[in-house]
């Protein structure tokens, strides 16, 4: 457990914390716990935010600024993730052929888009919901590395990042993160105690059909996929709750 909890921490944040063993049963806590390190940058971002606001930032100010400090906080992985994997499908390859692609150092045009849309369109979203809301948008980016590594997903590549965290998590330990996460939303939007599980419930659904998609093209996924989950997961959970 304490393994898997300080992989989960050097894995999903820039905190310098010692790691331990890493291995797929490290790999399946850290991945389990994903959520919670979620919760943890979710509070942060929100201090930051609220802070901003109180000392009479515009409110597309604070949001730009508590954005980008996410993608310090992730070393801007997660990002990355999003680009090349936007890059790979948008090319309309393959196997190894797509997989080539999400190497290559350089960002192609799809995966410019996809940055400055994922980045534009969560600064804006913040703007209009509750602290709480901002919590649950980034547990819910991490609850999409639970659902994507659960049982029967399997790697696209023999080696690296997905490799060793592909079919870790237990359908009954993801079901159990999904329904907590969901119920944690209940006070996101206040007057409108439903639209936070559905904000939730509509996040994974969007990342199962990507996930879907990704072991169509790629074989499986990788630790960019992982990435493009969590971005996806923030970016449609963000925009659910702040529908009026």
């Amino acid at each position: 457990m304490i393994d898997g909890l300080r992989l989960a921490v050097t894995t999903l944040t820039v905190l310098p914390v010692r790691g331990g063993r890493v291995d797929r049963a490290a790999a399946a806590v850290a991945m389990g716990l994903a959520p919670l390190i979620g919760a943890l940058l979710g509070l942060a971002l929100a201090a930051l935010h609220e802070g901003l606001r109180a000392l009479g930032a515009p409110a597309l100010v604070a949001a730009g600024v508590t954005v980008a400090a996410g993608a310090l906080l992730t070393r801007g992985l997660h990002l990355d993730g999003l680009a090349d994997t936007v890059d790979a499908l948008g090319s309309y390859r393959s196997g190894p052929a797509a997989l080539e692609i999400m190497k290559k150092p350089d960002i192609g045009p799809f995966g410019v888009v996809a940055l400055a849309a994922a980045v534009l369109v969560q600064a804006a979203a913040l703007t209009a919901v509750t602290w709480w809301a901002l919590v649950i948008a980034w547990t819910t980016g991490r609850l999409a590395i639970t659902v994507a590594c659960r049982r029967g997903v399997p790697p696209a590549r023999p080696d690296g990042l997905g490799a060793m965290v592909a079919g870790t998590v237990p359908l009954p330990a993801t079901l159990l993160a999904a329904a907590l996460v969901a119920a944690a939303a209940i006070p996101a939007v206040p007057d409108r105690p439903w639209q936070g599980p559905v904000a939730v419930a509509v996040a994974v659904a969007a990342v199962l059909i990507l996930l879907r998609h990704c072991v169509r093209r790629l074989g499986g996924i990788t630790g960019d996929v992982l990435g493009a989950c969590v971005e996806t997961a923030v970016t449609i959970a963000l925009i659910t709750l702040s529908v009026r």
